[in-house]
């Protein structure tokens, strides 16, 4: 707590705060949030109900020990930095505070209490109060009780805050439809704890997997249930925490927090409005300084259900997600596999990409290597390499990274010795674009289909491999010359190329051209590749130009 506490300090004068206001009063009294998450799961761990006299005994021990330190270290720090700014004026009151909240401490009673934790918190109350008294105090608040609703969970936590469990198997709705099931993972150490051997608590575990309810497990005593008491009653059940017990909880360790418990006090679905008033007037006579009651099926949809509404979506089995179904799966090379290595020059610079193959044939690996590489340039490609074998084995498709990578500009770049690729801007371009033209599909490249006299397709060919310029067309067709700008195969220098057709050619024939032009580059205002338009290149996207057209 104390280091805590130290590091929320320094970082008071180096936060950002929504107004001015709040910032300058966070500068005068300099107030921190120190709190803790999961008491439910630990006391239910420890054997103790959270609803007994047992359990709130622990939790305000705890507390106890929390805010103490937590005190005790902020006066250290006034020792050296000073109190905060508004200390002077409020020194008599705060004393009285701190006295008050040992006086608690004392007061705790130490019935299902560690000595030793019982021992370290009224130590650590005495020591807050005689430095402070001392030296004053660096922080005017130390501690609250968060809800800590997210956080909890990326700290494996069972239980958020100071709450209990909501129950011991939930349901949480996920946005996009359907439920994710949560279980708690505290019930085998609750077991162990209370004296149940392996075999009982394996039996007893999976009961609850099956029935969503620990009530009537085999071989599970009945004074035991009020440990796995939850906040809401299981599907399958009869129990849960009276919601006396939620305020009763809060009234043990408000006398230990400098701020107060964000809680939700369950009522059940019958709830009345006098129930309500009750709960409120109780939390006033225990000293709360707030309180939340939530009516179990008051909204319309609420986040966590103890069950799947039997009425609506959760009835369905196929909308229970298992989080397994979204990790992503790694499919390995084996040991031995197929490769394929490939030499390549882009402006006198060559290197060698060597691709492992599945035993499909596709790629599901690459290692790049450059002749003329420094220790950065090394690292790059090893880099690239790495990433995109990876990225290949957890199921990326090839095409979405072709699609991503090609026409990346950077140097080196300049003419090739690859008649299919004549210039690499790059060499992540050239090798992703040798990639897509030795293993994707024609389809999945640029492509046009050829005709035969009836108009019906009868192959697909690259529109950069066109037809010989001597290659006559049938007699009986019609044939329409396509004009293809800049598609060069093969270094032949020929500025259109003709595709025989027995239509009119069609959006798509051109979209297919506007993809396959080898040295153009993408616009510098929507990213499109550009074609193009006599010595210049124009953007068939937004009609941006190169400058000169």
């Amino acid at each position: 707590a104390g280091l805590t506490i130290l590091g929320q300090e320094i970082l008071v004068d180096f936060a950002d705060y929504p107004t001015p206001q709040i910032e300058r009063n966070s500068h005068l009294y300099r107030p921190l949030g120190l709190g803790y998450a999961n008491l439910g799961a630990l006391l239910m761990a420890d054997g103790l109900p959270y609803d007994s006299d047992q359990g709130r005994n622990v939790a305000a021990a705890l507390t106890s020990l929390m805010c103490g330190e937590a005190y005790r270290m902020s006066a250290e720090i006034a020792e050296a930095m000073g109190p905060f700014a508004r200390y002077k004026a409020n020194r008599k009151p705060f004393l009285e505070v701190i006295e008050m909240h040992r006086d608690a401490a004392y007061a705790t009673p130490p019935s299902g209490v560690p000595v030793d934790l019982m021992k370290a918190s009224r130590r650590a109350w005495d020591e807050a109060l005689e430095l402070g008294t001392e030296h004053g105090y660096r922080n005017a608040q130390v501690t609250v009780l968060a809800p800590t609703g997210t956080i909890a969970f990326m700290m494996d936590c069972d239980t958020t805050g100071v709450e209990p469990d909501i129950a011991l198997v939930k349901y949480k709705k996920l946005v996009g439809g359907g439920f994710l099931k949560i279980v708690n993972n505290t019930v085998p150490m609750a077991l162990s704890k209370l004296g149940y051997d392996q075999a009982a608590i394996d039996a007893i575990v999976a009961y609850i997997d099956e029935r969503e309810t620990i009530e009537g497990a085999p071989g599970l005593k009945e004074e035991h249930l009020a440990v796995f008491d939850c906040a809401f009653r299981a599907q399958n059940g009869v129990r849960s925490i009276d919601w006396m017990g939620h305020i009763r909880m809060m009234g043990a360790v408000q006398p230990f927090l400098s701020g107060a418990i964000s809680k939700t006090v369950n009522l059940p679905s019958d709830a009345t409005v006098e129930n309500v008033m009750e709960a409120y007037t109780e939390g006033w006579k225990l000293g709360l300084k707030a309180l939340a009651v939530y009516r179990d099926g008051s909204k319309r949809t609420q986040p966590l259900n103890a069950g799947r509404d039997e009425t609506g979506e959760g009835a369905e089995g196929d909308n229970l997600v298992e989080l397994d179904q979204y990790r992503p799966r790694r499919r390995k090379l084996n040991d031995d596999r197929l490769a394929f290595t490939h030499k390549f020059s882009i402006a006198g610079h060559e290197g060698y990409l060597t691709t492992g193959l599945y035993e499909d044939g596709q790629p599901g690996e690459i290692f790049l290597r450059m002749a003329k590489e420094g220790s950065t340039v090394s690292g790059l490609m090893d880099t690239i390499a790495t990433m995109t074998s990876i990225a290949l084995q957890y199921g990326v498709p090839l095409k979405a990274l072709v699609d991503k990578f090609s026409h990346t500009r950077f140097e080196p770049s300049g003419f090739t010795n690859n008649k299919e690729i004549p210039i690499a801007k790059s060499v992540m371009d050239y090798v992703f674009r040798y990639l897509g033209n030795r293993y994707l599909e024609v389809e999945e490249t640029a492509s046009g289909e050829a005709q035969d006299e009836s108009g019906n397709a009868t192959t697909t060919v690259p529109l950069a491999k066109a037809p010989s310029k001597n290659a006559a067309p049938p007699a009986n067709s019609s044939v329409t010359p396509l004009r293809v700008a800049g598609a060069v195969a093969g270094g032949s220098g020929d500025a259109a190329t003709s595709v025989a057709s027995g239509t009119s050619p069609g959006p798509q024939n051109l979209v297919g051209s506007f993809v396959n032009q080898a040295d153009a580059p993408s616009c510098m205002d929507c990213g499109s590749i550009m074609i193009r338009n006599g010595a210049c290149y124009k953007c068939p996207n937004c009609g941006s130009t190169s400058g000169c057209s």
